[in-house]
This record gives C-alpha cells, structure tokens and sequence, in this order.
C-alpha cells in the first residue's frame, strides 16, 4: 500500500552568528543541514526542506518559512518540541502547519520583509554585539527617512546588488522602507519587498548611514539607484544586525500570524 505524502510548513527563528548561511555547505555549518538532521530524526526518513529565502553568513531570523514532505504521522507538539530537542539553542521551530500541495515555501511568498537593527550610541554594547550593529555616529532619521523615499517602488536595483548575485533580473519592487527609533539608542531599519537581491538590504543600510550623518544628501540615493552601476562605491554593512522577520503568504493558506520578534514593535 502506497504511504500518504504530507506537505507541512515551519516557522524558524535562530541567530545566524554561529553559521555560513542557511544554505546548505559541505564545508562550513550551516542552518539548513541542522534543520534537516532534526527534522528526519522525527519523521524517521530523510527530509529536504525548501525555504523563504535564503539568508547569508551572520544573518539572523525570527520568520522564516520552511516546507518539506513527508509520510510520518506525527503531532503538532512533536514537529515543534520534538524537533526543538535536536537542534542547537541558537535555532528554533516556533510553529508548524499543514499546507496544500501548491503551496511553495518561497515561490508562494508575496513580499519579505526584514529589518536591519543598529545600536546607536557613542558606547558599544557587551550584551548586544552579535544581534546588532554598532555605529557611534549620530543619525539624523528625518534626513534617512527623506532618502528612503526615493527607493520605494520598481525599480532597477542593479547598484544595490552583490557582483556575485546570481538573479535573472535586478528589478524589484520596494512596498515600504521607514527608518525609526526605539526609546534612545536603538535604529531600526524596515523595509518590505515583494523579494532582495543578494546583499540588497545591507548595501542600502550603508546608503543611509551616509545620508544620516550628513555625509551625503537624500537625493545622493537616488543618483545611485540611477546610474546602475554595481561596482559602485557604496558600504556593505556586516550582516549580524538583519533579521528576516516576515515572510506574507495568501490568506487562504491560513498561515499563523505570529509577532514579529524580539527587540521589535
């Protein structure tokens, strides 16, 4: 008798410190392997899971989205704890839910939406070094905000992408980008697009650290987003203050809401 196939979806929250990425690597650690080894430990057969996006080295999350398939019959509480007891502290399922067959970890998602966290402040943190990024400058938000502006929408990205980006095409489509503070030594960087290029999010932090103090002015971004030039000079941020904390999906996969995560509002 032929097994039932089941197609089951995850939420993933871990801290990217300790990893190459979430892609899976035969020479370096990596999220993705950690997740698979747990996960067919449960199901008791091999499992491949497919994700939202495919975070880099130092990147951290507290929404991804997995799927993968399987013939196990298992519980809510063991595809969440179960799986939890055979991964590492820095890596976590936070929810699990059953998904149609047409239903595609990233091929079904309709934006992500990440958030670069910076610790500004003269003083660097002890507590905080590997979850943000330190930057002593002052920042002038209204002046990042204005700059922000100019990015919101479809537009070429190539300026903003990696020399080693492996995407079709650089056009994306930016739905909101605001830039806030946090009581007094928090920045919090959100923006929301329908999908990044490689390093896109870290190359328009660097932009907008440069327009927060004064470095350059806000239309500054706009003449790089024209030139279309990715070798341009501009500042690749160190990855250990983004997070991916959102991944939006139809309705109709009825998928949990869940909170955006720690140190957001």
């Amino acid at each position: 008798m032929k097994k039932k196939i089941f197609k089951v979806a995850l939420g993933i929250e871990y801290n990217g410190s300790a990893y190459h990425g979430w892609q899976y690597q035969s020479f370096a650690s990596n999220i993705q392997e950690k997740i698979e080894f747990a996960l067919s430990i449960i199901a008791d057969h091999p499992i491949r899971v497919y994700c939202a996006g495919r975070t880099d080295a130092g990147v951290h999350s507290t929404g991804q989205v997995v799927h993968f398939y399987t013939y196990a019959i298992r519980s809510n509480y063991s595809w969440v704890i179960g799986v939890n007891s055979y991964l590492p502290n820095d890596i976590s399922v936070i929810w699990k839910h059953d998904v149609p067959d047409d239903f595609h970890a990233r091929y079904s998602a309709l934006s992500r939406r990440y958030r670069y966290v910076i610790y500004n402040h003269y003083y660097r943190s002890s507590i905080f070094y590997q979850g943000l990024y330190y930057f002593y400058k002052k920042l002038n938000i209204t002046s990042m905000n204005l700059a922000a502006k100019y990015l919101v929408g479809e537009h070429d990205f190539t300026a903003f992408r990696s020399s080693r980006c492996q995407s079709n095409t650089p056009i994306r489509r930016i739905l909101y980008l605001n830039i806030f503070r946090v009581q007094r030594n928090l920045v919090i960087i959100d923006i929301i697009a329908n999908s990044f290029l490689h390093h896109m999010v870290r190359k328009i932090v660097g932009c907008l650290l440069e327009v927060g103090t004064s470095r350059k002015k806000d239309f500054w971004i706009k003449d790089i987003l024209k030139s279309k030039n990715k070798n341009f000079s501009i500042l690749t941020v160190k990855p250990n203050g983004l997070y991916l904390v959102q991944v939006t999906y139809s309705s109709l996969f009825k998928l949990p809401n869940i909170p955006i995560g720690p140190f957001f509002i």
